[in-house]
């Protein structure tokens, strides 16, 4: 049986991967702070784990939806680079390591975009505390030089699935008559289907030519507006009163999160993984939303 590892897979997008990895004949194994699954404190089971699999997939650190203040952001950027320092090293020392080693980065590595898409080659990097989370997380994985083991970065955008995620808030905007635009409306919002993820790692498996940056990111991002349009429509609401950024900006402070998560522009097209060949199943967002609504 083939062998899969997710490190930081107790998630919403981790109990997904590993329910598909198991429905499709691999072996699973976590890696996670949680007591029933591999401590990221025990080298040996970590490493134990790490020998012979097919895929390592990292997905660890503390979730960005929170303040911002210092705490917080040491939290955020520690937890991700140890994580990477650690399977890195782990792989290291493994006499037959992963093939693959996926390691999650964001799409929000790229500047405030309304102008233009953001490709792989042509992106613009952006500034600021998550680009410097993001930069840093890539530049550990990449300081690793495997000689037997692949490393991709996948530069994720908003997973977007049936169970959990942002389609919980979204869902709770338009049914108590919020639907409307964040902000100005016309922000990018970029997305991936959850299926899409798991079926693009099954790719990425396949073609073992290919390494470096991807952006995982369906290929036809929508604004804010049209987005809470879609929503609106699908949930079958005919208004929705919109959110401008005073309003966001008080809200975040009682809700404990940041503003950024809403009103930063991510306009993230998937170049290399569509030249690669890779065929998105749910390309568009309404086929995406259809989907994760239905009953």
């Amino acid at each position: 049986m083939k062998k899969v590892i997710i490190a930081g897979g107790t998630g919403f997008v981790g109990k997904y991967l590993t329910k598909r990895f198991t429905e499709s004949g691999y072996e699973v194994r976590i890696i996670s702070r949680q007591k029933q699954h591999i401590s990221w404190h025990d080298n040996a089971a970590v490493n134990e784990a790490l020998e012979g699999a097919e895929l390592l997939i990292n997905l660890a650190g503390k979730s960005v939806n929170c303040r911002y203040n210092e705490s917080n952001r040491q939290e955020i950027m520690n937890s991700r680079v140890a994580a990477t320092k650690i399977l890195g090293e782990a792989i290291q020392s493994c006499k037959n390591p992963p093939e693959l080693w996926i390691n999650s980065s964001t799409a929000t590595i790229y500047r405030h975009a309304e102008d233009r898409p953001m490709t792989e080659a042509e992106g613009e990097i952006g500034a600021g505390f998550s680009v410097d989370v993001a930069t840093r997380w890539e530049d550990t994985f990449f300081s690793f030089k495997l000689q037997e083991t692949r490393q991709i970065a996948l530069r994720i955008a908003i997973v977007l699935g049936k169970d959990g995620g942002v389609m919980t808030p979204y869902r709770n905007l338009v049914k108590f008559g919020l639907g409307d635009v964040q902000g100005t409306g016309k922000k990018m919002f970029r997305w991936i289907h959850m299926e899409n993820l798991f079926q693009i790692t099954l790719f990425l498996i396949e073609r073992k030519e290919l390494r470096g940056v991807f952006n995982c990111s369906a290929p036809n991002p929508v604004t804010n507006r049209e987005l809470m349009q879609i929503l609106r429509s699908e949930m079958n609401a005919p208004f929705g009163l919109p959110a401008p950024k005073w309003m966001l900006e008080m809200g975040a402070v009682f809700i404990r999160t940041e503003t950024e998560l809403v009103l930063k522009s991510r306009w993230v097209i998937p170049d290399r993984l569509e030249r690669a060949g890779y065929a998105f199943h749910y390309k568009t967002l309404i086929h995406t939303l259809q989907d994760i609504l239905q009953v």
